[in-house]
């Protein structure tokens, strides 16, 4: 887009949440040394974002196949402004890690379209659990760099904000 561009740019911020709202994290306990991890990560990048510890709300749930009914579940209530769900699904000696992550994806992206509300996906899906752990590092002292539970919530940051100026652009 042109500098002269009369076009109305809409954008999003990913550091600065609003402390009023609310934001729902779903976590698969499936691989749980990474999951762990992952929340470490997002609820950090959350509070960097303003957001106090006491607003986040954690559903555990037994694998990345149940995260899009805790996402839902989270969502039917209407107490939040986002919803992150984190998982890591390694890949085995069979096809399952394959459907596992095509129905979490698939309802994930469901939940946020049918409930219009940002739910992050947040899965991670590799070859092997070094891959899945350094996915899910990151120094709390470096804000978590690398970690992906770290860029969900700023994804979820980011789309929050921008939900809030298309409302604020619509209304103008």
């Amino acid at each position: 887009m042109s500098e002269e561009s009369a076009a109305r740019v809409l954008e999003g911020r990913a550091d600065r949440l609003p402390e009023r709202l609310r934001v729902g994290i779903a976590v698969a306990r499936w691989n749980e040394p990474v999951t762990r991890r992952l929340l470490a990560g997002a609820i950090h990048r959350l509070g960097a974002a303003g957001l106090p510890e006491s607003s986040i709300d954690v559903a555990w749930v037994p694998g990345s196949f149940e995260l899009p009914f805790a996402a839902d579940r989270l969502a039917a209530t209407g107490r939040y402004a986002a919803i992150v769900c984190l998982g890591a699904i390694i890949k085995g000696e069979t096809s399952h890690d394959r459907h596992i992550a095509a129905a979490a994806a698939g309802g994930i992206e469901q939940v946020a379209r049918s409930r219009g509300l940002p739910v992050i996906f947040g899965v991670l899906t590799c070859d092997t659990l070094a891959q899945a752990m350094a996915r899910a590092g990151g120094d709390p002292a470096d804000g978590f760099a690398g970690n992906k539970g770290a860029e969900s919530a700023a994804a979820a940051a980011e789309m929050v904000s921008l939900a809030a100026a298309i409302a604020a652009g619509a209304a103008s």
